[in-house]
């Protein structure tokens, strides 16, 4: 087995979150997600089961996903994606005002995964030390592959959709 085919753990740090803000040229730029205590997503499969009348066991179909990303994070001000998150809670912003992308690099290969997501807070204040909030990203349509590059030490980076 050569050095290139040994089996190497991926450090959790090495998968990173970026969040798409429109700026006020209309252009969306993807920004780190930093100062986050939570961020695990959960593919929340659609199973279609039944059990056939000649066989003694059920069988099971996943017939669709709906992805979801539970997040949390301590308050940090001038951090834009926490501004930004606050923003839709404080407001309460419905429908296509809380929608969000998100893309999901793997920083040592490249590889990125960019999808739409609604902002759903939940809960804000429930740490004693310091201010919080929480809640979760539902899914929001199809997820697109792509590769992720970036030239500030991937703070921000920019995403390109793989052709097909």
């Amino acid at each position: 087995m050569s050095e290139n085919q040994k089996p190497k753990i991926v450090a959790r740090h090495k998968k990173v979150a970026f969040y798409g803000i429109i700026g006020s040229s209309g252009t969306e730029t993807f920004h780190r997600m930093t100062k986050f205590t939570q961020l695990n997503q959960s593919k929340n499969p659609s199973e279609y089961s039944r059990q056939y009348v000649d066989e003694p066991f059920q069988q099971s179909d996943i017939v669709g996903y709906s992805p979801s990303v539970a997040y949390a994070f301590d308050r940090h001000r001038n951090c834009p994606v926490q501004d930004d998150i606050v923003e839709i809670t404080d407001n309460e912003l419905l429908g296509d005002d809380a929608v969000r992308n998100i893309l999901f690099v793997d920083i040592d290969e490249g590889t990125a995964v960019k999808r739409p997501y609604s902002v759903i807070p939940n809960t804000e204040g429930d740490n004693i030390n310091i201010y919080t909030y929480s809640g979760d990203f539902k899914c929001k349509g199809e997820k697109i592959i792509g590769t992720a590059t970036s030239s500030d030490g991937w703070q921000t980076c920019t995403f390109t959709e793989d052709s097909d």
